[in-house]
């Protein structure tokens, strides 16, 4: 590994969009490791911290990617919740991005919130409809065959209360540009030093014990499988997973895994380490009126016995 640090002229941080209160040193890393995988693969986790950060995400957006990126996002009753402008902020800071909403038969004024929004944005924003509630699964699974349809070249999902902030996404891109061999990138809310990770401790907990069975029937070291916030390489062999309806409800993340996993068993694709990145967020923030019960967290362990049943048992 090499470091190199040297100091910025405040000129040329004018230039890069670095603030007054954020000048100081870069610290710059090249680094390499012989394989790709979940566990290995160097987290952003083990960076040191750099004593400044950009002012805006537009420069950052526009040097990371100049491809194409179609997020999904899931809605049932978000009338009240959803952030116009933030959604609208992600859109100008990346002129390569666009959403698809997709409606889950919502009761309340989601869907002409969506309308009204999509309007101000034609060229970048659809609202697909669901007349009845299907599930966020469903939703998402929806959402996502419409989005590998395209000519995205990354498609994924984001939970529409935005606990994961949406200028997070520069950075899943990023992992995906500079990994080609990667299919999957995933959030992961890891509590660290230098992070914002504020999660309900008896969600959290439930949730520690729900993963930790994902993990061992999954045979996989994946420390986060319920993260909001996911964006696949558009491949047919990504949009495959999508072909059939998902068995689980609450759970399903872990059944897309679990199919990448029978990908690979059938020899129709590289091994699931090689192709998942886990991206420990900075911020994440429990979201006042979430769905999810603690009740549900045992229906999820019944979801992924069954998802183990049916997709991985040999």
């Amino acid at each position: 590994m090499i470091r190199m640090t040297f100091p910025r002229t405040e000129a040329v941080a004018a230039q890069q969009g670095i603030g007054p209160l954020q000048f100081g040193f870069t610290k710059v890393q090249l680094f390499s490791h012989p394989r790709v995988g979940l566990a290995p693969l160097i987290h952003e986790s083990d960076r040191p911290m750099v004593c400044w950060r950009r002012a805006t995400n537009a420069r950052r957006s526009s040097e990371t990617s100049m491809r194409r990126t179609t997020i999904v996002v899931p809605c049932y009753n978000e009338a009240n919740r959803f952030d116009q402008a933030a959604f609208a902020a992600a859109l100008e800071a990346d002129p390569w991005l666009s959403f698809t909403f997709v409606d889950d038969g919502s009761q309340d004024q989601t869907r002409q919130r969506l309308d009204a929004f999509a309007a101000t944005h034609p060229d970048r924003c659809r609202v697909v409809t669901h007349e009845r509630n299907r599930g966020k699964a469903e939703a998402v699974r929806t959402g996502l065959l419409d989005a590998f349809a395209s000519d995205a070249d990354y498609c994924g999902f984001w939970d529409a209360d935005l606990a994961t902030p949406l200028d997070e996404l520069p950075r899943f891109i990023e992992v995906l540009e500079t990994h080609p061999l990667l299919d999957l990138a995933i959030g992961s809310r890891v509590k660290l030093l230098g992070r914002s990770i504020d999660r309900n401790p008896l969600r959290h907990y439930l949730g520690r014990v729900a993963a930790t069975i994902a993990s061992l029937l999954l045979d996989l070291p994946v420390y986060d499988t319920q993260c909001g916030a996911k964006l696949f390489r558009n491949t047919p062999a990504m949009a495959g997973l999508f072909g059939e309806p998902l068995l689980s409800g609450w759970v399903f993340d872990v059944e897309i895994i679990a199919r990448m996993v029978r990908l690979q068993r059938n020899g129709n694709g590289r091994r699931v380490e090689e192709s998942i990145y886990e991206v420990p967020l900075h911020r994440w923030r429990d979201v006042a009126g979430s769905k999810i019960r603690p009740a549900d967290y045992l229906r999820a362990f019944v979801d992924v016995l069954r998802v183990y049943r049916r997709t991985l048992r040999r």
